[in-house]
């Protein structure tokens, strides 16, 4: 049977994770999960595996908190020992955490093959400590599993050979699909905040540009404010490091409904039936786009350019104009297409690494 050991570091990983998890059970493969605790979330309880129907984690590494260089250096120190006993037939890593960079670079070294989901993807800001480990990730990997045309582009255009490279959609799109019909069943967020369903605004804000920018967070928080005093509610589920920030720079929006930050479903909830959505995060640019709503991205650039040219997304390269950006995208519809795949992903990962391992047996055999 076939062995996988996949290094997760954060919520969203293990969410990304959870549809080629299913995969692998279903074609028989043996994997293990490491967490290696990077992003310290109280709400990854046993009942956000439970519901979510995620497995628990195999190993624990308890790693977070410090700088970027010792982070990473822990990491790389716990998870060399354990890739020497368990010897996978592949170390299997997601997205661009200082997670994925550690096992992708420890599995290198020790000569075990390295697969990277939502490989070949470019912000083309060095300064995003994402944008490092996704480039030097993929200059690690031996498989490159691409979500687009593209991240499929940018690695060749980097030298990656094609042979390396596997188109096979956005992971994400799975767990939309199989999520979103969950949170239709099981989430009552919208009646406890007391929302009507598409006439309201759903604001993410925890990227460190806005966050550690007093001027470009009072803009933010100020645009928000305006909507929701004068065109609809607004609903922030608040990141610990936007509430630290507020508090630091004095900032009290009157109107926008700051809520704690709530689990997967509900979020998933708010997303399908918001009017618009206005984040920074490169999760819920997409996730809007898969349920079908309009979203202003609050940075000067995207991973996901395809959003921004099929008329989904709407970039905001300018502060002050935040109420004017997102009452324009409101009702906003782009374009037709299927850029991220059709669903399928988790099963052509599964299949891929399956195929490989069987086929290395086959060559090692006497």
């Amino acid at each position: 049977m076939p062995q996988i050991l996949t290094v997760l570091g954060a919520r969203p990983q293990f969410i990304k994770a959870a549809p080629v998890s299913r995969a692998f059970a279903e074609a028989g493969i043996d994997e293990a999960i490491v967490h290696t605790g990077q992003h310290f979330d109280e709400g990854m309880s046993d009942v956000f595996f439970e519901e979510l129907e995620i497995p628990k984690p195999s190993f624990n590494l308890g790693i977070h908190g410090g700088g970027h260089g010792a982070m990473t250096g822990a990491m790389l120190q716990a998870l060399e020992p354990l890739m020497e006993s368990k010897r996978p037939d592949w170390v299997l890593v997601y997205g661009d955490t200082n997670s994925t960079l550690a096992g992708a670079l420890v599995a290198s070294k020790l000569h075990i093959p390295v697969a990277h989901v939502e490989a070949g993807l470019r912000s083309f800001n060095r300064r995003m400590p994402e944008e490092q480990n996704r480039i030097l990730t993929d200059h690690l990997a031996d498989v490159l599993f691409t979500p687009t045309d593209t991240a499929t582009a940018r690695l060749r255009e980097e030298g990656i050979p094609d042979e390396c490279i596997h188109q096979v959609g956005d992971v994400m799109y799975d767990a939309a699909l199989y999520y979103g019909r969950l949170a239709d069943a099981r989430s009552d967020v919208l009646s406890r905040y007391s929302l009507t369903a598409g006439d309201y605004v759903l604001a993410t804000v925890h990227r460190a540009e806005n966050t550690d920018d007093p001027e470009r967070l009072r803009s933010i928080m100020e645009g928000l404010d305006e909507v929701a005093q004068q065109d609809m509610a607004v609903v922030l589920p608040l990141h610990p490091r936007t509430r630290v920030a507020c508090e630091r720079y004095g900032i009290q929006p009157r109107y926008t409904q700051f809520i704690d930050p709530v689990g997967y479903l509900d979020m998933v909830a708010l997303e399908r039936h918001a009017a618009v959505i206005a984040t920074d995060s490169g999760g819920v640019q997409k996730e809007a786009y898969f349920h079908g709503v309009p979203c202003v991205t609050l940075r000067d650039e995207t991973e996901w350019v395809e959003l921004v040219e099929m008329g989904w997304n709407r970039l905001l390269s300018s502060r002050f104009e935040l109420r004017d950006a997102l009452l324009a995208q409101v009702g906003v519809a782009g374009s037709k297409g299927a850029p991220y795949g059709d669903g399928s992903t988790a099963q052509q990962v599964a299949e891929y690494l399956l195929k490989s391992a069987l086929r290395k047996a086959c060559d090692l055999a006497p």
